[in-house]
């Protein structure tokens, strides 16, 4: 198990560095102008020039990210350019919201999932129709199309929750509740309709091996044999989906956040990126790559946990 740890842990790194690389060379060749945007069109060329060389933007590519790269080993991503805020302390600051929305979203797709989908599977007709549906609607209805009609309805019409904003938990759990119901509905829905259909197509195809029919003949009740043995052994492959969904998540979360006004880590990228501000625009991709790593990490380990096998790949 540890060498199965250390193996994911490794590509974890890998693909850390061969994004943040990547991301960092894109951001080299558009960093033209960004001295005039800070300064304002009114600046002149001896201003641009010197603010171009307080931020480095006049060193040659290498010298740039190495020095950028020499800084992120040991967490410091420098500073924004626009505000002068640490990036750590700006992405700390949201994160809270951010993580709040999606792991929460995450975990109550995943229960919902599977309820949903170990009932269309057993009990078929009408149940596995109504499944069905759910996932296509759950295909042909974005994110953010659930959201408009949520705060529309709910908030805006019927006033039951509060249409924008974020109340920390410290400071009203109510409220805290009421302000993150809608968000996570709204990146719930999707999420809940495409890993069901995941989770009956893998629960049909569990129940029609031969172990399963061997328990049964042992006079096993079908409860424990779906919940004890069929369950665990289709588990896997409904993890995985929602692990490759996480990465969907995180961008649909940008969306949620603006419609819902929330202080997270969406309203943050989006500003940054249209500023160009690079320390900020690097500090939201390692947070982003970062959270991917952390959840496959703890799929694949869930995944050995419930399939040996999987441990010696």
């Amino acid at each position: 198990m540890l060498i199965f740890l250390l193996k994911r842990l490794v590509a974890g790194v890998l693909l850390l560095f061969v994004i943040s690389t990547l991301t960092y060379v894109l951001l080299y060749f558009s960093s033209d102008g960004i001295a005039q945007n800070i300064l304002g069109e009114f600046a002149t060329p001896e201003q641009i020039a010197l603010k171009q060389a307080e931020l480095g933007l006049d060193q040659p590519l290498p010298v740039r990210y190495l020095d950028w790269l020499g800084g992120a080993i040991t967490g410091d991503f420098g500073r924004s350019w626009f505000t002068s805020e640490p990036v750590v302390s700006a992405l700390f600051s949201r994160l809270p919201v951010t993580l709040t929305i999606v792991v929460g979203a995450l975990v109550i797709a995943a229960v919902l999932a599977a309820l949903l989908g170990v009932a269309a599977a057993i009990k078929r007709g009408w149940v596995d129709r109504a499944v069905q549906l759910l996932s296509l609607a759950g295909d042909a209805l974005p994110s953010f199309v659930v959201a408009i009609v949520l705060v529309t309805s709910l908030a805006i019409q019927a006033r039951i929750f509060p249409a924008t904003g974020f109340v920390p938990f410290a400071e009203n759990p109510a409220l805290w509740l009421m302000s993150i119901a809608l968000p996570i509905t709204a990146l719930v829905f999707q999420l809940v309709a495409q890993a069901a259909q995941q989770f009956r197509s893998a629960i049909i195809d569990v129940r029609r091996r031969d172990f399963v029919r061997t328990l049964r003949s042992r006079g096993l009740a079908e409860r424990e044999v779906v919940f004890k043995h069929v369950l665990r052994s289709a588990a896997p492959a409904a993890l995985t989906i929602l692990s490759l969904q996480f990465v969907g998540l995180l961008g649909g979360s940008v969306i949620i956040e603006q419609i819902f006004a929330l202080p997270g880590v969406g309203p943050l990228a989006v500003l940054s990126t249209t500023q160009g501000d690079i320390p900020v625009v690097m500090g939201v991709v390692v947070y982003t790559v970062v959270m991917v790593i952390i959840v496959n990490l703890v799929v694949d380990l869930v995944n050995g946990w419930l399939n040996p096998k999987v441990r010696v790949s």
